[in-house]
């Protein structure tokens, strides 16, 4: 739980910057030039703003970036621009480049991210999944990743875990799977 925001803010460096792509080209003796997109200027939107939230929207926040996201009870909180309450989450969808799920599980919650949440986000956002497995309709995140309706998706948990090997989260491009 203490790394946690560590961990997201390696998700949001895994996507941004192309270590892991250098390293393969690397080993393959390939010398291609690469541009890493920043994260100052890029808006994160949190939902589920709770402790491990406001840790991550803290040091989001150093990084430069514009932190939005969502709070059962909505309240001005340090490193965050907006707070929103849960029935404003299509707001912070549209607005944000990184969405990061960090909301509890609930029978509200089940299948929080589906067709119609995803079709909000920005074709070039991401969704990063650091909450609960069943927050997300997992078909229809790899149909949006798969059509290119979102840029793709970092997964920490999942519905089953361990994952099944024959998943099609593992198959699918775009879609990060982070096991633990």
């Amino acid at each position: 739980r203490e790394s946690m925001p560590e961990n997201i803010l390696a998700a949001l460096f895994h996507l941004t910057k192309p270590y892991a792509i250098a390293e393969q080209d690397q080993k393959q003796h390939r010398w291609v030039r690469r541009v890493a997109t920043p994260l100052n200027g890029q808006t994160l939107g949190i939902l589920g703003l709770g402790e491990i939230g406001q840790q991550v929207a803290r040091l989001a926040d150093a990084l430069g970036m514009r932190v939005i996201g969502t709070k059962r009870r909505p309240e001005k909180l340090p490193h965050v621009a907006e707070v929103y309450p849960p029935d404003a989450t299509n707001d912070v969808l549209a607005q944000s480049d990184f969405v990061l799920l960090l909301l509890p599980a609930t029978p509200d919650t089940e299948n929080f991210i589906n067709a119609d949440r995803l079709a909000r986000m920005k074709p070039n956002a991401y969704l990063l999944n650091f909450g609960r497995g069943h927050l997300i309709a997992d078909g229809d995140l790899i149909d949006a990743v798969s059509s290119k309706r979102i840029a793709g998706a970092v997964l920490d948990v999942f519905r089953q875990e361990p994952l099944p090997s024959d998943h099609p989260f593992w198959a699918t491009e775009g879609i990060l799977v982070l096991p633990h």
